[in-house]
């Protein structure tokens, strides 16, 4: 289901002034990744760096085309270890949230 451009511009208000949305949106990411549903992880990844860091700004960062970190947050992309531990490094810095993993057995 495709998102409205209005629905968009709301999640980019609300990430720009709420910190703990900013939070709680970078860990829904990265739950979904290590949940293995690397799709939505994506699509959040992606709304993500359009509300704060933006793909031009990203690009610079890593040192990568945007057009190349498009493609790897699209939902058939498929980012190197390497270029998506740059973004969720390149996020982290921007958004002042400091990601940590914890392990609980289930």
């Amino acid at each position: 289901m495709a998102l409205t451009r209005e629905f968009k511009d709301t999640v980019v208000t609300r990430v720009q002034r709420d910190p703990r949305f900013r939070e709680s949106l970078f860990t829904e990411a990265m739950n979904a990744y290590l949940g293995g549903d690397t799709g939505t992880g994506k699509a959040v990844l992606r709304d993500l760096v359009n509300a704060t860091v933006g793909f031009e700004e990203l690009a610079a960062v890593l040192k990568k085309p945007s057009k190349s970190l498009h493609r790897m947050l699209a939902p058939h992309g498929n980012p190197s270890t390497e270029n998506f531990f740059g973004i969720v490094h390149a996020l982290q810095k921007k958004t002042r949230v400091r990601l940590q993993v914890t392990a609980k057995a289930s």
